[in-house]
C-alpha cells in the first residue's frame, strides 16, 4: 500500500506553495506548522537540499472525530503535507494518505474520517494541475 497522495506540477516551487496552502484553505484545512526543511537541513547539518516545505494541515471538525474514534491518533495529526522542488519549473506535492491510519491502528471506526480527509486532500492536490 503506498502511504502518499501526490502530484507533480509544472509550476516552480513558490507559486506552488502558495497555491497548496490555497487548495488546502479550499478544503476546509488550516495549516498548523510549517517546517522548512532545507532552511533547518541548511542551519544544522549544514546540507544543501532542493527547497521542501512540510505544512501540517488540520480540518478540526475531521480531527475530532479522529481522536473520538481512537484517542491516541494525535500520534499522526496534523496530517502532513510536502511541497518540493523538482526542478526550477517542477514541483512535487504530497500528502499522506489518510487511509494509512486506519492501517496503523488497525481501527475500523476510522474509517469515516479517513474516507473524508483523503477526498478532501486528493481534490486539493488535484486542484494544483489545473
Amino acid at each position: 500500500m503506498s502511504y502518499a497522495l501526490s502530484t507533480t506540477v509544472n509550476q516552480p516551487f513558490a507559486p506552488t506553495l502558495d497555491a497548496t496552502r490555497s487548495a488546502l484553505a479550499d478544503q476546509g484545512f488550516g495549516v498548523l506548522t510549517e517546517i522548512d526543511l532545507a532552511a533547518t537541513l541548511k542551519a544544522k547539518p549544514d546540507a544543501d537540499i532542493p527547497a521542501q516545505v512540510i505544512l501540517g494541515a488540520c480540518r478540526p471538525p475531521l480531527a475530532y472525530a479522529a481522536v473520538q474514534a481512537e484517542p491516541s491518533i494525535g500520534l499522526l495529526l496534523p496530517c502532513n503535507v510536502v511541497v518540493r522542488s523538482i526542478d526550477d519549473d517542477t514541483t512535487l506535492v504530497e500528502a499522506m494518505d489518510p487511509k494509512v491510519m486506519v492501517t496503523m491502528t488497525r481501527n475500523e471506526n476510522l474509517t469515516d474520517v479517513t474516507a473524508d480527509a483523503r477526498e478532501r486532500l486528493t481534490a486539493a492536490l488535484n486542484s494544483l494541475t489545473v
